[in-house]
């Protein structure tokens, strides 16, 4: 077992090396996509006997991981930028750490990237799911700041861990790996704010035109 994931780790990293865009978005689509996924099975598990069993939404998963392989390149590069902007060693070959530039990494994630992942996360879903403009703005009046306080009150340490320990190449993979959890609670919001709406304009446009 250690083999294998030692092969695994090997070929992410020359893949990422040699295509680290290609990489890091076939990587993050695949985790929100399987994030969804368990959303999905979730909600069937825990709904109430007088709740209707939902069946599966492939649409709705492929949504997801369009979204995971257009946003993540994005957190490539941002993370990137942090590394060079604010280095953790001052000195190559010295082991101390400055606590400084990993809580500045950490508030500028918090601070910048977050609230723009959220809000391309509500435009995305909103545009590809055939919303209107007037219930892409309801989305957001409904759920953005409820989702970006809750992000604010578990993404600080991860970020911590993923910024002090995990090395640039695996930073994407982290955050998307623990963001498993992080996608189930959007998906759960997302899809509670699609029952609220009921369809979108768009398929009831093509539905009346059939």
């Amino acid at each position: 077992m250690a083999t294998v994931t030692l092969s695994i780790a090997r070929a992410y990293q020359y893949s990422f090396q040699t295509h680290p865009n290609v990489t890091l978005a076939l990587t993050g689509g695949t985790l929100n996509a399987f994030g969804d996924s368990v959303a999905q099975v979730a909600q069937n598990i825990t709904k109430k006997d007088d709740e209707p069993y939902r069946p599966y939404d492939y649409a709705r998963t492929a949504r997801f991981f369009c979204f995971g392989l257009t946003i993540s390149p994005v957190m490539g590069r941002w993370n990137a930028f942090l590394e060079t902007r604010f280095p953790l060693k001052l000195f190559r070959h010295s082991r101390k750490i400055s606590l400084g530039a990993l809580g500045k990494r950490v508030a500028l994630d918090q601070l910048i990237m977050a609230p723009f992942g959220l809000c391309y996360f509500l435009g995305f879903m909103g545009v590809t799911e055939g919303r209107s403009p007037a219930q892409v703005a309801e989305k957001f009046r409904d759920l953005y700041a409820t989702a970006l306080i809750t992000n604010w009150k578990v993404w600080p340490l991860a970020q911590l861990v993923n910024f002090r320990y995990m090395p640039l190449v695996y930073r994407v993979p982290f955050s998307q790996g623990c963001g498993v959890l992080w996608t189930l609670y959007l998906s759960v919001l997302n899809s509670r704010e699609d029952d609220k709406q009921g369809e979108p304009a768009l398929k009831r446009k093509i539905v009346r035109s059939s």
